[in-house]
């Protein structure tokens, strides 16, 4: 048995070495970066994003092109036409160039976003790993046009370090870049923000509520149409006491357990995205300044990568940052517990409502962390938001002022 012993001890001395040079590695910005981002992996098989016919796009309904960042970097975008307007300007479409295209402002897509009164926008903020063209984000571009396919374009595109965009990922690199981005689309393609619609998935909620909170902040704020978050994460420092590996392999999860060790630790994250702040400001803000807001969550029970439990802290964020004296989380629990449709298989609904706002979180039982992107709840939350407006941009009527409040719902 004593070899036997001998070969278990070495085998765990060399675990536990391995752990422990794991642990080091993370503490370093770069290899923290490249964990925490995953932007080195393309997922795209071989095929040129500068050719989306590839992913099942029609001829010119995508239009490649960069924006440049704030810092000179040059971001690598898709501009995405819905399906019904590209078919009443077929002709003219595929008489165009196909490929990446340097002066976008000459395309027969962009003058149909640009020259529209009608037309709305949304500017996808993608997650972690992979480009514009990975994975379910396409099957999630269709969902997002699917309920208006004449008015809703969308404009995606790669953060720095993705892809075909220059730079090196960081928490402030990539708000920049999105910021640039949304800057880009009131500017230079003319579309107000009451016509543009933010919509994140993982850590693309993240940089949403960055970009959000940036623009309410300012003087004066300036809010969209309204905000879609997918699988949204508290803050890096909770994703990472609970996150494993296609949910069975944890990494640092296991040092949870030992609250003054993982707090050590937690002083290394560099990139903190306090999204769970973020988005209480953002709240505060708004309506402090009597802004008009509309923001929906959506998250799966059995996903994989970011727990459910997270979009359930950031929606208490987001009320709590509504009542004048707060609300605690087992108070918000009592009222969901009484107020929230049930929809058996589909999930469920709860939707807070404030003279100014609107913040509604909807729990799958099934969507994982990507497949539910291209479902219809996502199109029916586009829907939702930009039904709000009517066709000038301007909102419709809201309901009148009053302490917050959870109310039935009733269908749109």
């Amino acid at each position: 048995m004593y070899p036997f012993l001998k070969t278990g001890a070495i085998s765990a001395a060399v675990a536990v070495a391995l752990y422990a040079t794991l642990l080091g590695l993370l503490t370093t910005s770069t290899f923290q970066a490249h964990v925490v981002y995953l932007h080195k992996i393309q997922m795209t098989w071989f095929k040129d994003v500068n050719v989306p016919e590839s992913f099942g796009f029609l001829r010119n309904q995508v239009t490649p092109f960069s924006i440049k960042s704030a810092d000179g970097g040059a971001l690598y975008a898709w501009h995405i036409l819905p399906i019904q307007l590209y078919q009443q300007h077929e002709s003219n479409l595929i008489a165009e160039p196909s490929g990446f295209v340097s002066d976008i402002y000459s395309r027969t897509a962009f003058r149909l976003l640009r020259t529209d009164p009608d037309a709305c926008l949304i500017i996808h903020m993608h997650g972690a790993a992979g480009t514009v063209a990975s994975g379910y984000r396409v099957p999630n571009y269709r969902a997002l046009s699917a309920g208006q396919p004449t008015q809703v374009h969308v404009l995606v595109f790669d953060y720095r370090g993705f892809g075909h965009s220059h730079g090196t990922p960081s928490e402030k690199g990539l708000i920049m870049d999105a910021i640039s981005v949304v800057e880009w689309a009131m500017t230079h393609a003319g579309i107000p923000p009451s016509r543009i619609l933010i919509f994140g998935q993982s850590i693309g909620t993240a940089v949403a509520l960055a970009v959000s909170e940036h623009f309410a902040l300012q003087s004066p704020p300036v809010l969209f149409a309204g905000a879609v978050l997918v699988a949204p994460f508290a803050d890096v420092a909770t994703l990472v006491s609970t996150y494993r590996i296609a949910g069975t392999i944890p990494i640092v999860s296991p040092l949870a357990r030992l609250p003054r060790i993982f707090k050590y630790l937690s002083t290394f994250i560099h990139d903190k995205w306090l999204s769970k702040d973020r988005i209480a400001r953002y709240i505060r803000s708004n309506e402090e300044n009597g802004e008009k807001y509309r923001l929906t969550l959506i998250h799966a029970e059995d996903d994989w990568d970011i727990p459910w439990h997270h979009t359930k802290i950031i929606f208490w964020s987001a009320v709590n940052a509504t009542v004048a004296h707060g609300i605690s989380y087992e108070e918000l629990d009592q009222k969901k517990m009484e107020s929230k449709a049930d929809l058996g298989a589909a999930g469920s609904v709860m939707e807070w409502q404030t003279g100014n706002g609107i913040i509604r979180e909807e729990i799958l039982k099934t969507g994982l962390h990507d497949v539910v992107m291209g479902n219809s709840v996502v199109t029916m939350a586009v829907m939702r938001i930009f039904g709000a407006t009517n066709a000038t941009g301007r909102r419709k009527k809201s309901p009148s002022p009053g302490e917050a409040k959870e109310l039935p719902l009733t269908p749109d």
